[in-house]
């Protein structure tokens, strides 16, 4: 069994909470302001590609 965690798992988790695929745009544009080095070694910790990590953060920045 696989215990590490990645985005599929995440995104499951802020589902079960009840977060949106908006309000989950909301919480990385959050993130990005506030603490922009911890959001890209976050996602990095979700293994998240770096060309996809490059995409969420411009994107977190336009909203």
């Amino acid at each position: 069994m696989n215990h590490a965690m990645n985005v599929e798992k995440w995104v499951e988790l802020f589902e079960t909470v009840g977060l949106d695929k908006s309000a989950r745009q909301k919480w990385h544009a959050e993130f990005e302001r506030r603490f922009p080095n911890e959001h890209q070694a976050f996602l990095e910790w979700l293994q998240v590609p770096l060309e996809d990590i490059q995409a969420i953060r411009k994107q977190s920045t336009t909203l």
